[in-house]
């Protein structure tokens, strides 16, 4: 009997609950999800998430979520290990690459598919390195602490500095959702000078993202963080633009686990990379 080729695949809209298998395959990757990330990453974009099947049986994925009309982003490129080399992936891949327009699309790719990522057109930006180890325990400096509705604006605006889009829709869902826990710092004079999250996810807390002014702001914050971890297992994610970011984690006594490549298929707008001590989510920029 012929086993199913591409063309047999069916490549839809994925939908919430499809995502929660999506989840679990990337679980079994090593990459970490967050246990309610998926809500917050349809928040932004319902439609920007696809999944192929044979028959009834869902093979492979990827999503590509649009952040206004100059950018999106590109995660969750997985096939099943039983049926990759089929050509299940590039097909996946290149119906869903179709909802991008002509956006600039991000990604992070792992070391394995960035040939093939260069292939598509993109072109290497920077690496981003997973810091992890368990929560150091210290002394939270003044001037940090849990975000409150009324600092949305604020934080939105000062997100949409470090980030290459906006992403007001995304933001109200991710500092609220089920076990995330958001912090600020503020100035003396009260205006805001960094903001980190920290959540919940299969096999370690997840901090994402540290945006902060200085070295100073963000070890603050990270201080909280790990205050509000409570010396349990965390993972962070590094961009090398941010040298200070490295310091920081590795002063911290974090180690590295693994990398991805930030890649870009055209230009982004600029934004304050020395504020990234931390990204969001490899899965959503």
């Amino acid at each position: 009997m012929t086993s199913p080729g591409p063309e047999d695949l069916v490549v839809s809209h994925a939908s919430l609950d499809d995502w929660k298998v999506v989840g679990g395959w990337a679980a079994d990757e090593g990459w970490n999800p967050g246990l309610s990330d998926s809500a917050s990453f349809f928040a932004q974009d319902p439609g920007g998430f696809f999944i192929g099947r044979i028959g009834k049986e869902p093979v492979s994925a990827v999503s590509v979520v649009n952040y206004g009309a100059d950018y999106a982003f590109l995660g969750f490129y997985l096939v099943r290990p039983d049926l990759r080399g089929r050509g299940y992936g590039l097909t996946t891949w290149k119906t869903a690459l179709a909802h991008a327009g002509g956006r600039t699309v991000g990604l992070d790719g792992v070391v394995a598919q960035q040939d093939n990522y260069r292939q598509s057109g993109f072109e290497l930006a920077h690496r981003t390195v997973r810091f992890g180890g368990v929560a150091p325990v210290g002394e939270v400096p003044s001037g940090v602490r849990p975000a409150e509705q009324a600092d949305l604006a604020a934080i939105t605006a000062y997100d949409s500095a470090c980030c290459p889009a906006d992403r007001p829709r995304f933001l109200e869902r991710w500092l609220t959702g089920p076990g995330h826990r958001t912090f600020v710092r503020l100035a003396d004079d009260g205006h805001l000078t960094g903001y980190a999250v920290i959540r919940p996810a299969r096999d370690s807390l997840r901090v994402g993202p540290l945006f902060a002014d200085t070295a100073a702001d963000a070890r603050a914050l990270f201080a909280q963080l790990s205050a509000d971890a409570a010396g349990s297992e965390l993972a962070i994610d590094v961009p090398e633009t941010n040298a200070a970011g490295t310091v920081l984690v590795e002063e911290l006594g974090l180690a590295p686990s693994f990398q991805t490549a930030r890649m870009y298929t055209g230009p982004v707008r600029p934004f304050a990379q020395e504020r990234v001590y931390g990204v969001t989510t490899l899965e959503l920029g």
